[in-house]
């Protein structure tokens, strides 16, 4: 299958364009490097160009006589969306839409569009399923509970036929090595506290802890980027004109901020400290998927369940790339 992927050269796009390519497809990256990187393209065709160039798009996929797209181009800082949401609207909202419409224009019909368990909310249930409601609390959330939305009408009206996975804390890095996990700045609390046994940085911060969890930090479900990857895939051989899939990618297990420090400390031998600090608006106490229903649906489960594992994958590849990506 030719598939153009956007936001490839990104963390987790990334790692889907390697997936995709290493099972035969044919991928075009097309990422505008504001926040990708160059080297993690490897050898892959990658065009700098935007999802706001509306022309440009569709001519890229008519030259490439593209089937389906993996959209993963957005911006993704929850804080930033909050300071600037004109930058979120504009470019995941319309960025997105420009996209959908330059697919009509070059007649594919087929798309895998990265969303979030961000468009959930504060849970109101724990594990969450694909029913509970969807009620976001950031512009970051609500970006990609519109596109979903968006996706559905156009489903409906042109035949489009879609994926929307929410994923939860993506993390780790490839097994191999090649690619991983640089962002500038960083938010994500694995390769943060690797940064500490880097010596980058000088303590692991928590952010809250009297939340009403076992040891009092806020409890995440960490999805290995392999795992997710290869949802992407099963999703795209899935897809017809028409379909219309929604559905969870985590492991269905929550791990505490302080279990991940101190999984770090063992996975790494260094003694990483750790300061409290107040809690962060908007932070809920657990958020864990439940992913049924992406068993059911693409046969899909995560190979990385035990978080050492995603941690161990993660310090090699840091290890290596101590400054992140050189592009």
């Amino acid at each position: 299958m030719r598939v153009l992927v956007t936001g490839g050269a990104g963390y987790v796009g990334s790692h889907a364009a390697k997936l995709l390519a290493e099972k035969g497809h044919d991928v075009l990256i097309v990422d505008n490097l504001a926040e990708g990187h160059r080297a993690a393209v490897g050898k892959l065709p990658l065009v700098v160009a935007d999802t706001l160039d509306g022309p440009r798009m569709t001519t890229l996929m008519q030259q490439h006589r593209t089937d389906a797209v993996m959209h993963f181009a957005a911006f993704a800082y929850v804080g930033v969306s909050v300071t600037e949401p004109a930058k979120y609207y504009h470019n995941n909202i319309v960025g997105t839409l420009s996209l959908l419409d330059a697919m009509r224009a070059a007649g594919v019909n087929r798309i895998v569009f990265s969303s979030s368990c961000a468009t959930y909310g504060i849970p109101t249930k724990v594990p969450i399923s694909e029913d509970h409601r969807q009620d976001p609390i950031n512009p970051y959330g609500f970006t990609k509970l519109a596109i979903e939305r968006a996706l559905a009408d156009y489903a409906h009206a042109y035949g489009v036929g879609y994926a929307a996975l929410r994923y939860f804390n993506a993390s780790g890095a490839a097994a191999d090595g090649t690619i991983g996990e640089d962002h500038d700045p960083e938010t994500h609390l694995i390769p943060l506290v690797l940064q500490v046994a880097l010596g980058q940085r000088e303590a692991a911060e928590i952010f809250g802890t009297d939340y009403p969890t076992p040891d009092g930090t806020c409890i995440r479900d960490y999805i290995h980027v392999d795992d997710l990857a290869e949802a992407h895939l099963l999703a795209l051989e899935k897809l017809d004109s028409g379909s219309a899939l929604k559905l969870n990618l985590g492991t269905g297990r929550g791990v505490s901020v302080a279990e991940v420090i101190e999984i770090c400390r063992q996975v790494t031998g260094h003694e990483i400290p750790a300061r409290a600090l107040g809690r962060r608006a908007g932070d809920p106490p657990e958020l864990v998927a439940d992913p049924t229903r992406s068993k059911q649906v693409l046969g899909w489960e995560a190979r990385y369940k035990d978080i050492r594992e995603t941690i161990a994958s993660a310090w090699r590849w840091h290890k290596m790339h101590p400054n992140g990506y050189v592009d």
